[in-house]
């Protein structure tokens, strides 16, 4: 498998409003036109405003394909972006992010609220659970992110996650940088133990 391969799409989860600072935009815009450019597809939550939009708007403005997955509660009240090369409306949330998961090869998050953390988190604890075998990056603008990164490592140092999983999760400034993790990325092999044992060890 050639690396394009192993990186058709990535699921960007990023904020539905544009943050007070032109900083998330500006990045939001620079990520959608990065993946466009490099051949890389979007996988997003549809709409047509904020971080999201910009995202979307971006990679088809640079001739990339973008992949819109919203549920029809939020379609019939959102801004949905109906430019989008492909347009996915189902009926919940499990069923969005089920479905942006298995079109995906990888998952970033950019700056964002509840929803955002949701989103990636759920795929980190899905990695950890052998579901899929996929990397999960923060884009970390403006130290957005720093806040998570101790939260991370203050989980692994008190023994609540085990430091295999916390190197799943990668964190960086540039899109740039995360594309390159993400095309090396080698999942942690998996340990037969019980859940208590191995999320309780603290060593590697």
């Amino acid at each position: 498998m050639t690396e394009t391969d192993r990186l058709r799409t990535i699921a960007v989860f990023c904020g539905s409003s544009a943050g007070n600072d032109p900083v998330y935009l500006e990045a939001a815009r620079h990520v959608g036109t990065t993946l466009a450019e490099q051949g890389i597809g979007v996988v997003y939550g549809g709409g047509h405003v904020g971080l999201m939009g910009a995202v979307a708007d971006s990679a088809l403005a640079a001739g990339g394909h973008v992949t819109g997955v919203i549920p029809q509660s939020l379609h019939d009240r959102e801004v949905v972006n109906d430019t989008v090369s492909e347009l996915f409306i189902v009926d919940s949330m499990h069923e969005r992010k089920l479905l942006m998961a298995e079109k995906s090869d990888a998952f970033l998050a950019l700056p964002g609220g509840p929803g955002t953390l949701e989103e990636i988190t759920e795929q980190w604890t899905w990695a950890q659970l052998g579901i899929h075998q996929k990397p999960c990056g923060f884009l970390n603008v403006a130290g957005y992110y720093d806040p998570l990164i101790t939260l991370v490592e203050t989980m692994r140092e008190r023994g609540f996650t085990h430091p295999r999983y916390t190197r799943m999760l990668h964190f960086s400034e540039s899109i740039e940088d995360l594309l390159t993790v993400f095309r090396d990325y080698e999942p942690p092999e998996r340990v037969q133990a019980s859940p208590g044992d191995e999320m309780s060890r603290a060593t590697p």
